[in-house]
């Protein structure tokens, strides 16, 4: 690869060699690029050994007359950018152990030479480099900055000289001034073009990355600008396949291993795998907008390609979808930076939906919301502002807000996203059905189970009528109204739901599927809540195994699980098994969705219980009062989780004996079940006892 410094390696251990006197036979340096081998031969034999040729020779006879007549002691012989080794190879000294033969090239000249890859150089290398030309104060006085300068050209030799030397003039110049000049120049910036004297590279980046470009074929040229396209990481070979799939495999891989990878601008990085230097993306992508015909097409090949990737990222990815699509992730995100406005309309959401599934399924909220907020400017952007992809759009911004605990960011979103799809699609659609079910789990969550039925049922019925009796949709609404009806202690009808849905995605699904394990979770959940122990805990431990094999070990539906799992432990006084179950749930959560979610306070609550159990009250107390605080705060004054944190702080406080402050929660407690869940639901039916009690307490302290 040009400017990665094989010029100036050569040339500092000539001179090194030179010093120590280790070739008393001469150094003999020729400059191979452009150049005629023969002719620099023998002049150099003429002026420097002293030679005089018999009559009669022709070139090739002079070339062996000198190697032959040379003077006596080690010789090195060093042959400067060759770009044809069968054009200097006639010309080579004789195999005699006293030459030494060092060639720099761009070439892969294959096992019969022995050779030493050069590679661009470390970040600490990279800074030393550059302290050397503009001083150890400004590196460390603008250490990040300079740590970006070297990024931007990879750490590549010429690039570090030239940039160095720039500043080194412009000494009013920061380096963040500099970033920003590369930002909008590109390689066609003055720093990276001006060389000055005393640099071993004669060319600037681009010049010098031009000389292998002109010796590049149509096709290799044509490969070059599609991985042009692609972002600065690994690239699986079958993405750029698949860009070009009506290419024969076998001689697209000739074209890549004889063209790119033999003139070392392109590094196999592993198996099936290869990598583009920065600075050679960057030239290459240049010359990608100059082809301004093909280069289109390439865009679009690769467009088409990113997009089938995408699509093949569904809902609750598994660890082994997780891990195949890993590396086609930054290509993706290269997608939506660079090229959306080449997609079509069918296509413009699917990278956005594609790399937030990703990161949605290992419980990275963080990361795909600014995907999902794109995505829906995106659209926004493209058609009208009452569109299909729009209500999609912000149908899916909501679902990631539910699932942050943001729920009075979701609803309107949500809202917003039914009424659009009603309106465009007909109040009978599989969309719309899903919006009505997404709307449903909002207020479900938000614990406004009234509100929360009639929609379930209304999705229910829908997705029956639209998709047939046995659809994975079906099976979900199933789910969430038996889960609905568990919340409500209308146990009896959420048993047959659970099960329906359960045997339903078995068949649908397989035995073995994240949505499989969310059923057995929820029935297990069912048969805790009624107290039948030993049905619940072969569910809940099949739940996570299942979890832990599909998903990860630290994914939110695994934290879940453990959470259920030390609740059973816990209610049947299995403390020491609880407890390490409930920290890790804790731990998880917090890490997975931040310090402050629902699911955090939910695991604050439990532990607090499962001391409360044994007695810890000190420990309890502020792992209480936080999951009360953090409820409100989340979920509103009036919430069954919020009414739960009462209930429990006032248990603690009443079996300290601190009576007074435990009533005046209690009764908050009770207000809200018999509001929310009405006066016949269990919940409300033992916080009215523990009530009750506690005034009798209060009674009987003060006679």
């Amino acid at each position: 690869m040009g400017g990665i410094g094989k010029t100036e390696l050569a040339l500092q251990y000539a001179i090194a060699q030179l010093e120590q006197e280790q070739y008393p036979g001469g150094i003999c340096w020729l400059r191979a690029r452009g150049q005629e081998i023969a002719t620099q031969i023998v002049t150099f034999a003429q002026t420097k050994l002293g030679l005089t040729f018999p009559d009669g020779l022709d070139e090739k006879g002079q070339v062996d007359y000198c190697w032959g007549h040379w003077r006596e002691g080690d010789v090195l012989v060093v042959l400067d950018d060759v770009t044809e080794f069968d054009a200097v190879e006639p010309y080579l000294p004789p195999s005699d152990p006293k030459f030494k033969v060092l060639l720099t090239t761009r070439l892969n000249l294959g096992s019969s030479v022995q050779s030493l890859s050069i590679e661009e150089l470390d970040e600490e290398s990279a800074l030393a480099l550059l302290e050397t030309l503009v001083g150890p104060d400004r590196i460390q006085s603008q250490l990040e900055d300079a740590k970006t300068l070297c990024g931007w050209v990879g750490n590549l030799p010429l690039g570090l000289e030239l940039l160095g030397r720039f500043l080194a003039r412009k000494l009013d110049w920061s380096f963040e001034k500099l970033i920003g000049r590369l930002e909008s120049k590109k390689l066609a910036a003055k720093a990276l073009i001006t060389k000055e004297s005393g640099m071993t590279a004669q060319l600037g980046v681009a010049a010098a990355l031009e000389l292998s470009w002109v010796d590049l074929s149509e096709a290799e040229q044509e490969l070059a600008c599609l991985l042009g396209v692609f972002a600065v990481a690994p690239i699986p070979w079958h993405l750029v396949e698949e860009c070009l799939s009506d290419r024969d495999k076998d001689d697209l891989e000739d074209i890549r291993d004889e063209g790119l990878r033999d003139k070392n601008l392109l590094k196999r990085v592993e198996e099936r795998t290869y990598q583009l230097h920065q600075i050679v993306k960057e030239f290459f992508r240049i010359k990608l907008q100059e082809s301004s015909g093909n280069g289109e097409s390439l865009k679009q090949s690769f467009c088409k390609a990113m997009v089938g990737i995408a699509q093949g990222i569904g809902n609750n990815p598994t660890i082994d979808v997780i891990a195949g699509m890993s590396a086609s992730i930054p290509h993706l995100e290269e997608l939506v930076r660079q090229w959306i406005d080449i997609l079509s309309d069918d296509d413009l959401t699917w990278p956005y939906v594609g790399i937030g599934r990703f990161y949605e399924g290992q419980g990275n909220y963080g990361l795909a919301l600014p995907l999902y907020q794109e995505c829906l400017e995106q659209t926004k952007k493209r058609f009208d502002s009452e569109h299909p992809s729009v209500a999609q759009s912000l149908n899916n911004l909501a679902l990631l807000y539910d699932n942050q605990g943001r729920y009075t960011e979701a609803e309107p979103l949500y809202v917003q996203a039914l009424e659009m799809r009603q309106n465009l699609l007909g109040t009978e659609h599989p969309d719309a059905a899903t919006s009505l079910n997404n709307l449903a789990v909002l207020y479900y969550d938000q614990g406004r189970y009234t509100e929360a039925e009639p929609l379930y049922l209304q999705a229910l019925e829908m997705r029956k009528k639209l998709l047939g009796s046995e659809h994975p949709g079906v099976a979900l609404s199933l789910n969430n109204l038996a889960a609905l009806y568990t919340n409500q202690g209308r146990y009896t009808e959420a048993e047959p739901l659970y099960l329906q849905a359960l045997e339903m995605r078995k068949k649908l699904l397989g035995s073995e599927h994240p949505d499989v394990a969310t059923s057995l979770n929820n029935l297990a959940a069912l048969y805790t809540n009624q107290g039948w122990y030993t049905e619940a805990e072969p569910l809940y431990l099949q739940a996570l195994e299942m979890q832990k094999k599909l998903l990860g070990s630290e994914h939110p539906d695994v934290a879940q699980s453990l959470n259920n799992l030390a609740a059973l432990y816990d209610n049947q006084g299995r403390y020491t098994e609880a407890e390490p179950l409930y920290v890790q749930a804790l731990e998880m959560r917090k890490k997975l969705l931040g310090s402050e979610h629902p699911g955090v306070a939910l695991s604050l609550n439990n532990l607090a219980a499962l001391y409360t159990n044994q007695g810890r009250y000190t420990e309890a107390e502020p792992l209480y009062v936080q999951a009360l605080e953090m409820r409100k705060k989340l979920l509103g004054s009036e919430h069954p989780d919020v009414a739960q944190s009462l209930n429990n702080l006032a248990a603690l406080y009443d079996n300290q004996g601190r009576y007074s402050e435990a009533e005046p929660l209690y009764l908050q407690a009770l207000e809200i079940y018999q509001k929310l869940l009405g006066d016949e639901h269990p919940n409300t039916v033992k916080v009215q006892s523990n009530f009750d009690d506690c005034r009798r307490r209060i009674k009987e302290s003060n006679t």
